[in-house]
This record gives C-alpha cells, sequence and structure tokens, in this order.
C-alpha cells in the first residue's frame, strides 16, 4: 500500500508535518507488518481547515447528490473486500474467515443502511406557523477503535456523509491498515476534496487534538470508557457535542425455563467471539444457583472445542487478541480471578498449548464468580466468560443492573412474556431476547458509563444533524 506514510487531506494524500511514524504489529507473529505517519496537531489544524471549507458546499447538496456519492462508495467499496479482510486479519488477528464474513460487511452495511435512511427521511416538519428543519451539525471529528475498525468507521462515516457533514477520522493506530484502504475507496468514489479527511496517530496527539479544536463541532468517540472520560473533558472547553460508545460488562440471564443446552452453547461462543473483544459481548452469565454445575459442564465443552490458533488457518475459531498490552491485562485478570475465589473452569494463563509465539489467549470460564470481584467488574475484552449464579427473577436483575456499565444485555426464557418483562428491568440500551441478533435499522448505544447518544439506523442518522426552528415561517390565517 503507498500511503501507510501519508494522510488523506483535502482529497489528496499529503505528507505530514513531522517525520514520526508507529510501527503496526501483526498480533499473530508479534512482528511489524507496515509502519504509519505518526500525526501532530499541525496535522489536525490542516485536516479541520479543509472539511471547514468544504462544508460550505457539502452541507448544501441534495440529497440525490450524497445519494449518489453513497453509491459509488458502495460500488468502489465492493470491489475492495479482500484487500479490506487481508488487512484486517493482519492488523487485529481476526481469523480471515471472521474478516470476510463479519468484519467487512458490517462496515458496507452501515453505509447502505444510511443510505436508506437518507432516501425517505424527513429534515423538515411544520408546526403551527413554525418549521423545524434539521441541518448537518457541522465538522466531525471521529475517533474509531481496533476491535472492529470498519463496523465503527462505517457506523460513523455514513450517516455522516449523508447527512452532510465533512470530517476528519482518526483510526485507532493499533490497527490502521483498514482504514487507509477506506480512505483509497471514498477518494475512488469521488467524495468530494475536503469532506473526508484521514489522520492516523495516537491519542495523545491527534485525539486529543481532535476533541479539543474550536474547528470541530462535534466528536463521535468509539473505545474505552476511561479514553471517553479524557475525550469529553478535552471537548468541553469548546461546548461540542459529543457521542460515545464505551464500555460494556453485559449480562446473559439464563431463566429456569430455557433451553439450557442451546442457550449456553450459543452465549459462551459470543462471548468467545472475536476473541472477546467486543463491547457488547456477554461475558457474565447468570444463571440459577441450582443449574450451575450444568451450565459449568457446557460452557467448559465449548471452551474445550474452540480452536485458538493462526488467522489463516481455516480450522481457527478464535485468532489473538490485539497486542501484548491486551494480552497482559487480560492474563493480569485472569490471575485476579484465581486469587479473589472464582472456581477456573477452563483455560487460565497463559497461551494455549503449542502456541509459543502470538498474543493468543486460552478460552476461559470462571463459576461461582460474584460482582465484587475484579473479573464481574471491569471489561476484559478477552474470551474470558464468568458463571453467575442467582436465587431468583429478583436477585438476577439485580445482580445484572449491579455495574458501571450498561451497553448490551442478553435474556432467554422459554416463555417470551417472561423474557419480555426481564428486559424492560435491565438497565441497558440493548436487550437481546431469546438469542436474538442484532438489527442495524435499530438503535445501538448504551446506559451509564457505557456512553451516551445512539448509532445505527435513524438513530444515529439524527446524531448527525443540528435542529434549528424558524418562527412564521408558514403563512398564518386571517
Amino acid at each position: 500500500m503507498p500511503h501507510h506514510n501519508r494522510f488523506y487531506i483535502d482529497g489528496q494524500w499529503v505528507s505530514p508535518a513531522e517525520h514520526d511514524v508507529i510501527d503496526v504489529i501483526n498480533p499473530a507473529t508479534e512482528e511489524p507488518v507496515a509502519t504509519i505517519a505518526a500525526g501532530r496537531a499541525a496535522d489536525v489544524d490542516r485536516a479541520v481547515a479543509a472539511a471547514r471549507h468544504a462544508f460550505k458546499t457539502y452541507s448544501q447538496t441534495s440529497r440525490d447528490e450524497r445519494l449518489e456519492i453513497l453509491g459509488r462508495i458502495v460500488t468502489a467499496y465492493q470491489r475492495r473486500t479482500d484487500d479490506l479482510a487481508e488487512a484486517i486479519s493482519t492488523e487485529m488477528g481476526a481469523p480471515l474467515s471472521l474478516a470476510r464474513e463479519r468484519h467487512v460487511p458490517a462496515g458496507l452495511g452501515h453505509i447502505t443502511r444510511a443510505t436508506e435512511v437518507l432516501k425517505t427521511y424527513a429534515f423538515d416538519q411544520t408546526v403551527n406557523a413554525t418549521v423545524i428543519t434539521r441541518e448537518p451539525i457541522g465538522v466531525v471529528g471521529l475517533i474509531t477503535p481496533w476491535n472492529w475498525p470498519l463496523n465503527q468507521i462505517g457506523c460513523k462515516v455514513g450517516p455522516a456523509l449523508a447527512a452532510g457533514c465533512t470530517m476528519v477520522l482518526k483510526p485507532s493506530e493499533i490497527a490502521p491498515l483498514s482504514a487507509l484502504i477506506f480512505a483509497e475507496i471514498l477518494d475512488e468514489a469521488g467524495v468530494p476534496p475536503g469532506v473526508f479527511n484521514l489522520v492516523n496517530g495516537d491519542g495523545p496527539h491527534v485525539g486529543q487534538a481532535l476533541a479539543s479544536h474550536p474547528g470541530v463541532d462535534m466528536v463521535s468517540f468509539t473505545g474505552s470508557t476511561r479514553a471517553g472520560i479524557l475525550v469529553a473533558k478535552a471537548a468541553a472547553d469548546t461546548v461540542k457535542r459529543v457521542h460515545q460508545e464505551l464500555g460494556g460488562k453485559s449480562p446473559n440471564i439464563l431463566l429456569d425455563d430455557a433451553d439450557f443446552v442451546a442457550a449456553v452453547t450459543h452465549g459462551t461462543q459470543v462471548c468467545f467471539a472475536n476473541s472477546g473483544q467486543s463491547c457488547n459481548a456477554p461475558t457474565r452469565l447468570l444463571v440459577p444457583v441450582d443449574r450451575q454445575e450444568e451450565v459449568i459442564a457446557l460452557a467448559r465443552r465449548v471452551a474445550e472445542e474452540t480452536i485458538v490458533g493462526d488467522p489463516r488457518a481455516a480450522s481457527t475459531t478464535i485468532g489473538p487478541v490485539v497486542s501484548r498490552i491486551q494480552f497482559e491485562r487480560i492474563q493480569a485478570l485472569i490471575e485476579a480471578g484465581i486469587k479473589e475465589g472464582a472456581t477456573l473452569v477452563a483455560g487460565g494463563l497463559g497461551r494455549p498449548e503449542g502456541l509459543n509465539r502470538g498474543y493468543y489467549v486460552r478460552p476461559t470460564v470462571f463459576a461461582n464468580v460474584c460482582n465484587d470481584m475484579h473479573i464481574a467488574k471491569e471489561e476484559i475484552f478477552g474470551p474470558v466468560l464468568s458463571i453467575m449464579p442467582y436465587e431468583d427473577e429478583e436477585d438476577a436483575i439485580q445482580i445484572a443492573n449491579d455495574t458501571i456499565y450498561g451497553l448490551s444485555s442478553y435474556v432467554t426464557s422459554g416463555d417470551i412474556e417472561r423474557s419480555r418483562r426481564i428486559a424492560r428491568q435491565i438497565r441497558a440500551g440493548m436487550v437481546h431476547l431469546n438469542g436474538s441478533r442484532g438489527d442495524t435499522a435499530a438503535a445501538f448505544g448504551g446506559y451509564k458509563q457505557s456512553g451516551n447518544g445512539r448509532e445505527w439506523g435513524q438513530f444515529g442518522f439524527e446524531e448527525f444533524l443540528e435542529i434549528k426552528s424558524m418562527f412564521g415561517y408558514m403563512p398564518q390565517s386571517a
């Protein structure tokens, strides 16, 4: 790829203000596979200036003009799917099959969803003699993570473009290769100069400069709660809108009338998927106390059947976690679970047998976990499941809600009315009933320290709009 050491600003690939670089490490080999330019505040200034200039014209484009641009992006994206899958597997360790089947389609899906929203969205409404209109908010700073890189880029860039905003994207410096290809896609699609800009770099230099920049009207951030707090503080002095999708510690409640074989198998597999690196993963499995032994046996079987290995091997279920820092943090939390008295059912410390390099984590299951343990409170972001026994429905709801997070949750029952009743009592932005999947037409986001605002569908689209009331716009009757 010819653009590793450049940024995409004002429709061109440009050299950085300084010549610092960041190594991109393949987590399966622990070896560098590329270097990228490390941006600085001067690069952010240049990108924001381009976006502000472009906003004057792009914000005034018609619905049809934006639909045409989005259509060209979809076509260009589809031509690069193999390149995108290779990049994702290399930069963050996803099995190549998962990259092809889930990661790449996720990014495209959000762009096509934004297109569908734009086709029919009513920007104006009339109340008495007042017309209330929704307009693009302005220049938006987009800061995206490494765990689902294209998913998060797509669900921000797609609706921002559809809404008429211009933008500066800072992808994760850990997994930036797919973002560079994404920028090439938008360039090929003929997105007007300055509408989309990309500056690589780390949080302290580029993220901080973007969040605090007076020329940025909104910042949309996805990442850890710790980093989200820093972004909000940096944005506060300029009173810009801050949209955050942060951490999670999602409860998965199995009621006593559930199909335990199906529910435990599915819940454990979803917890381990993407090497456990999903903010909405069902990491706390809440089960009736008198059924815990049955659940232990089922979860142990899933852990033992999960194949950890080379992302390019067809038999691999999960690859490595993304970095040495992440690997060491997961190891520390597994050790804490053992020391605090949780029952280690499967997995544990160290790499899986036969893997001597790469950031591979053993699929791990703990039982007899209670909410005062670190493995129950902290977002581990690895393939680690905590089985938590409860006494009755009221106890299950109390345990589920006893967390600083509130992103997602899961409820399974043989009686849909029971599932619905429990779902309404969970303090989380999303509830999956009886193994249901997410829907990109719905709203994605959380309560409490899992963030604010929503992504996906019309809800995510409206995050990029400002509301204006024009009084006396309509003629009043005599």
